[in-house]
Formats: C-alpha cells, structure tokens, sequence
C-alpha cells in the first residue's frame, strides 16, 4: 500500500515537474519571438577539439569544419524554429568555418560575421573581454527579427555558465547581463 501511494506520487511529482518544463519552454520561446530575448547557439558537429595549430581564420582547410552529420544537424534548425513559429531570422556567426557554415546550412537568411562571438578557445585571457563586447553588440542590436547567435562552446559557457552540446542553443532574455539569464536550452530533435 505504501509503495503503491509512493510511486502515484512520484508520477504526479514527474508529470508536474514536465509540464512546468514545457511551459518555461514556452514562455521561452514567445520571449525570442517578441524580441524579449536572443537565441545563441553552439555550431553543429565539428569533429575533434580547438583548432590545428596551423589554424588561419581565412582558411577553411585549417580548422575543425563540419562533417556530414554536423550539416545535417544545422540543417534541422530552420524546421525546428518553424514549430516554435519562427519563419525570419537575423543570423549572426562566428567567423570560424564551421560556424558560418552552420549558419549557412540554417537556410534562413544571410549571415553576419559578428567577430565578438569569435572562439577564444586558444586566448582564454580574451573571455572576459570578448563576453563583454558580445553584451554590447547584442544589446545595441536594433527591434526586429529574432536575432540567432551561431558561436562556440567557451562563449556561451562564458556568458551563461551553461556548456552546450554541439548544436545545442541557449535562449536568453534581453537585455543580456553578466551571467546572461537562460530562459531555456533547446536543441532540434529534443
């Protein structure tokens, strides 16, 4: 009896726990749709880790790019963001290969370098600096579109503290402040 009492309210306690999830969820989502927050995500999977040593920015065939699952994966953004009634983005990327190239593959519009978002995987010194540049820039950013940040892992971990998975996003409530407030974490597929 006292099983059967445990488990009925653990299943209550489960099924509220989701639901209270979904509806963050979704207060998240009509925050980005109304301009109250930014979507920044990390790009899709770009095998290994940093960068070759030899890596030049202008360079494709000297990072970490995309492989064939990562392109698919960013691919999946632009009907993902559809089912949340997102149909117009303004993208902004890293100007790392595998960044713009997610954003590329998003298929939702032309990308903008946005060079504050740049990885500063190799210069862990230039975080703090670069995350305060990233607040400005996202802060100044006129009413419009929603506004997508494609970057790299030590960025977002840098303004949020959150560590995403590869083409993992995080959405964040405007204005961006220092921790960012994350709203939600979202990701195609999950």
């Amino acid at each position: 009896m006292a099983i059967r009492f445990l488990v009925s309210v653990l299943s209550v306690l489960l099924i509220s726990g989701l639901a209270v999830a979904d509806e963050s969820d979704q207060a998240a989502w009509a925050a980005l749709r109304n301009g109250e927050a930014v979507l920044m995500m990390r790009h899709a999977l770009a095998p290994g880790t940093g960068d070759p040593a030899n890596f030049q920015l202008g360079d494709c065939s000297t990072q970490r790019n995309l492989n064939d699952e990562g392109r698919a994966q960013a691919r999946s953004w632009k009907p993902f963001l559809a089912e949340q009634g997102i149909a117009e983005v303004r993208l902004y990327a890293s100007q790392w290969c595998r960044c713009m190239d997610t954003a590329r593959e998003m298929a939702m519009g032309e990308v903008t370098p946005l060079p504050p978002i740049n990885s500063f995987f190799r210069n862990r010194s230039d975080g703090p600096g670069q995350t305060r540049e990233t607040i400005e820039a996202v802060n100044a950013m006129p009413a419009g579109a929603p506004v997508v940040l494609v970057s790299h892992q030590v960025n977002i971990t840098g303004l949020t503290g959150v560590y995403p998975a590869s083409n993992e996003g995080v959405i964040l409530a405007l204005p961006l402040s220092e921790p960012a407030r994350v709203l939600a974490r979202v990701s195609p597929g999950e």
